[in-house]
């Protein structure tokens, strides 16, 4: 057992069974074992049941709507760490540090289309006061060309984000130090840390 976080972890010497595969697995995408996976340690079920019900959200939307939606809805929840993973996927995939800066600071002023901003907004609605939502939410957004199915799949994206995140704060899980360099460039615009 290790003290990564609040709560102690399964290191990776002493993985056993489907935890091991999970590490090695990681290892082996990833170069690394990171925290997310770490945290959900003493239950690798639950850990697999996450990471399939992720990837069954996530099949459905483009990767960029997926990324920018999971963003919105994490900076709404102050989560550093899926800040920073997430946007460190949305670098790798096109957007800029300029951009991502300014997507931090005000989405809605970031050079991103009608419809992105829209989704980040209902995302954001969706974190802070889901019960306000209404019947005009919706029809904003399928104003914007998006269909019912991509309206839950942008719902489920966002709801799933807060289980993630609170799971991951609750617990002390920190940024992986594969996002120390993104980290030192967005510092004054992530939420505090108190790890």
């Amino acid at each position: 057992m290790e003290k990564l976080m609040y709560i102690q972890t399964t290191s990776e010497a002493d993985a056993e069974g489907k935890l091991r595969e999970i590490y090695e697995g990681d290892r082996k995408s990833m170069g690394y074992v990171p925290n997310h996976a770490r945290v959900f340690s003493l239950r690798p079920d639950v850990l697999e049941a996450w990471r399939t019900f992720q990837g069954s959200i996530r099949k459905n939307l483009r990767l960029r709507r997926y990324e920018l939606v999971t963003l919105a809805a994490a900076m709404a929840l102050k989560c550093r760490y899926c800040q920073l993973a997430h946007g460190a996927v949305l670098i790798k995939n096109g957007v800029s540090l300029d951009q991502l800066r300014l997507i931090l600071t005000n989405f809605k002023e970031a050079g991103l289309e009608p419809s992105e901003v829209a989704m980040m907004e209902f995302a954001q609605k969706i974190i802070h006061n889901a019960n306000e939502m209404t019947q005009a939410d919706v029809d904003e957004l399928r104003a914007l060309g998006l269909n019912d199915a991509e309206i839950l799949d942008i719902t489920l994206t966002a709801t799933m984000r807060s289980f993630a995140s609170k799971t991951f704060d609750a617990l002390g899980a920190k940024a992986d130090a594969a996002y120390d360099e993104l980290e030192q460039q967005l510092a004054d615009l992530l939420p505090g840390t108190h790890h």
